[in-house]
């Protein structure tokens, strides 16, 4: 079984240093020993302020143009802080939707209104506040599997020839093995690659009809806002016990159920 899930690796050249969003770590160990496991409430709080700075930011922005602006119509002012409050209003809306769909245990709008629309923008904009907290990592982890509690509750379907499963190269031997027996036990072909030019164009050229990514958060981030607005993806992070781009491990149970309710098995 194994030998006939490793006729299914498939090696590509990554177009880019691999570890790029990892620039800047220092060599130390990574805090938890690279796990960066967080509830979901802490990437709605971080949601929530994203929310509240992006409006305010807009507000404080109007409030200092509004000398200028009621010089080209004195009711501009006006009309365009009416403008912010809807939008602010409609921001609340929806996000009252995105908790009720995710506590609820039943998405309530289409995934294009939600989890592969507004939610990746909503997300990306918060990891970029986390940063500011030094809490980029735990945010994006919770941020990651909201969106997949998200995707999961759709029960999407695909055969077997339409998933394509794409790990890193910095996978442990075990984690490897046990994702090639996974892909060998389904029939579902595993590419090693990294985010980037040549991954999209892998998606591209073999048209999936759905993508299982395993990557860590801050690469998963990237993968998710290139990707999941145009096709269907579950993406699982790791742990990086050894730092990252090294020795890293994943949760095979929660790969063997994806794999499986995606092809029917």
């Amino acid at each position: 079984m194994a030998d006939a899930a490793r006729a299914h690796l498939i090696h590509i050249e990554t177009d880019r240093r691999l570890g790029h969003e990892w620039d800047e770590w220092d060599g130390r160990p990574l805090a938890n020993g690279g796990d960066f496991s967080a509830p979901p409430g802490l990437f709605f709080r971080y949601a929530a302020l994203t929310i509240c700075v992006a409006f305010a930011a807009l507000a404080t922005l109007l409030y200092l143009l509004t000398p200028r602006l009621a010089l080209v119509h004195a009711a501009l002012p006006a009309a365009l802080a009416w403008t912010i409050a809807a939008g602010f209003a409609v921001a609340i809306l929806w996000f009252v939707i995105l908790l009720l769909s995710f506590y609820g245990g039943v998405p309530l709008v289409p995934e294009g209104l939600l989890e592969r629309g507004p939610y990746l923008r909503l997300m990306n904009l918060s990891s970029l506040v986390a940063r500011a907290f030094r809490r980029r990592d735990w945010v994006e982890h919770a941020a990651i599997d909201v969106y997949n509690a998200l995707a999961e509750r759709r029960r999407r379907r695909v055969g077997k020839g339409e998933l394509l499963v794409l790990i890193p190269r910095c996978l442990s031997k075990q984690a490897l093995d046990g994702v090639l027996s996974i892909a060998g036990r389904y029939d579902v072909p595993v590419f090693v690659a990294t985010r980037g030019q040549l991954a999209r164009r892998v998606i591209r050229e073999r048209r999936p009809r759905a993508v299982v990514a395993v990557a860590c958060e801050r690469d998963m981030m990237t993968g998710l806002r290139d990707v999941a607005g145009r096709l269907p993806v579950l993406g699982l992070t790791m742990q990086l016990p050894n730092g990252p781009c090294r020795d890293a491990l994943l949760d095979l149970d929660v790969m063997d159920r994806w794999v499986r309710a995606l092809v029917g098995a």
